[in-house]
């Protein structure tokens, strides 16, 4: 059900911004801040985790990996049932399984148990991420108010994440249980505030049944998709395992795609596609996100393998991209309200290809202030222009019954592009292992890897200026249409300053 913001009818000049609504964004920036906090604890707890249990390394990445997999894997699922059975519904359950998973992670004694905790939470994870994005899109009306909304709501991923790596630097000290425990009471709270402050939504109404076979072919090629990609550094990504796999995936894609073209009720309405706009900030999403997770993987290991950092030392490190992020939160939205979508996310991507091109010139006795610092503050200053605008270019001009669904397609490009980017950042890694590993030697193998982490950067740029292009092409023809150019002409030909749709 659309909430009365969301009419177009009505003027932002009667909007405010009342207790309840700051209630509700508050509710979805909290999952969304415990799904970036978990993800960074996690890491740094890995080394004891695998004293305590005594878990190999292989074994070791399933904790990571089984998040992965139930995140990538189902989101496409879950943005789609969020439309269908109510958003409001699907967040608040996916929440509670969240909560019961985080308080089950931390009182297992079993390797096994613990990965399929995180499989679990990953999977929850999958069903309130588009839930909660398609019920701010659903709840704030396209333009300035959305915009900030989702600045603020965006924002909460980087605070979550640095404050993550912060926190389990200290938490592990004590035990690595309580990394697990953390966003169990935090969860348990958002729950119950959910509960009184989420807007009810109806469940789509009309819709001509349930795309079950859309479903489970989907649901299939993700998970297989993520499964491959997140196993071939470790098989070979020459390996028949590894190449039938993705043959594998190739087919259930084209089936899916058959299916999803015959279907009434799709899991993805293949039409959203046709929009440029759209293409690019799903592209963007996954480049985005895989460089800057392949950059802060190679950046930790440098930090604390090489230099010898603490856990604490390398999260303080990372600390001033994420507080630059969060102090941003409340400025993004009316940049966006001027510039327009295209330029910012174009204007992000440069500085985070100079910010990982300038990382470039570390060495064995660096100079925080003058090479690690800097990198860090461009990086932080790339996430704020590019992640908010990245999200509101993907769900502007979309039926609110869609929302859920082209959240969730955009959480996917954002899951799948970090981990096939990863893939192949560790795969470069790797390949350039020295044998007789010197320090200096082992830093040599990071470089081509951060050569190209700064490559995918570059895609991405690359990707939004032909959007850039398209956009100015498309207001010389409507100038050189009008003879006498009038002041509708004219903001039709500004266009660009706002956010709008292909």
């Amino acid at each position: 059900m659309t909430s009365p913001l969301s009419s177009p009818a009505s003027p932002l000049s009667e909007v405010r911004w009342t207790p309840r609504l700051w209630g509700t964004l508050l509710v979805l920036c909290a999952a969304m801040f415990l799904d970036a906090l978990d993800v960074s604890m996690v890491g740094v707890a890995l080394p004891s985790i695998g004293s305590d249990l005594d878990l190999s390394t292989s074994t070791l990445q399933w904790i990571v990996s089984g998040y992965i997999l139930g995140y990538g894997g189902l989101l496409l699922l879950g943005g789609r049932t969020a439309d269908l059975l109510g958003r409001r519904q699907v967040f608040l359950v996916a929440l509670a399984v969240f909560a019961l998973a985080s308080l089950l992670g931390g009182l297992v004694d079993s390797g096994p148990l613990l990965i399929a905790s995180r499989f679990i939470k990953g999977l929850s994870a999958a069903f309130t991420a588009p839930a909660g994005l398609s019920i701010i899109t659903t709840t704030f009306p396209e333009g300035p108010l959305r915009n900030r909304a989702l600045s603020i709501y965006t924002t909460c991923a980087a605070t979550g994440f640095s404050m993550g790596l912060v926190l389990s630097g200290l938490l592990t000290e004590a035990s690595w249980r309580l990394t697990m425990l953390l966003p169990a009471p935090i969860a348990l709270i958002a729950l119950l505030a959910g509960l009184k402050l989420l807007p009810r939504s109806e469940r789509e109404k009309g819709h001509t049944g349930y795309d079950i076979p859309g479903a489970v072919l989907g649901t299939a090629s993700m998970l297989l998709l993520v499964f491959t990609v997140v196993q071939a550094p470790e098989v070979g990504w020459a390996s028949a395992r590894t190449l039938l796999s993705f043959l594998a995936v190739a087919a259930l894609l084209t089936v899916f795609v058959l299916v999803e073209r015959r279907s009434a009720g799709p899991l993805i309405r293949l039409g959203v596609l046709r929009s440029g706009s759209q293409i690019r900030a799903q592209l963007g999403a996954m480049t985005f996100f895989g460089s800057y997770v392949g950059f802060q993987f190679l950046a930790t290991l440098y930090m604390q393998t090489l230099l010898g950092w603490s856990a604490l030392h390398t999260a303080l490190a990372f600390l001033p991209a994420g507080a630059l992020v969060a102090l941003s939160s409340t400025k993004v939205g009316s940049i966006v309200d001027r510039f327009g979508t295209p330029r910012l996310i174009a204007v992000g991507f440069a500085l985070m290809v100079v910010g990982y091109a300038l990382f470039l010139r570390v060495d064995l006795d660096p100079v925080y202030a003058a090479v690690i610092l800097p990198s860090m503050l461009l990086i932080g200053a790339a996430c704020a222009l590019v992640f908010p605008s990245l999200n509101i270019q993907a769900t502007n001009g979309v039926e609110d019954h869609e929302q859920g669904m082209v959240s969730g397609l955009l959480n996917t490009s954002v899951q799948v592009g970090g981990a096939i980017f990863l893939a192949v950042v560790t795969a470069v890694v790797t390949a350039g292992t020295p044998a007789d590993p010197t320090p200096q030697a082992v830093l040599d193998s990071y470089r081509p890897g951060l050569t190209v982490v700064t490559g995918i950067a570059a895609l991405g740029l690359l990707i939004t200026l032909t959007g850039l292009r398209a956009r100015r092409a498309g207001q010389s023809v409507v100038i050189a249409q009008s003879t006498e150019p009038t002041k509708s002409t004219l903001e039709e030909a500004n266009a660009e300053r706002v956010p709008v749709r292909d």
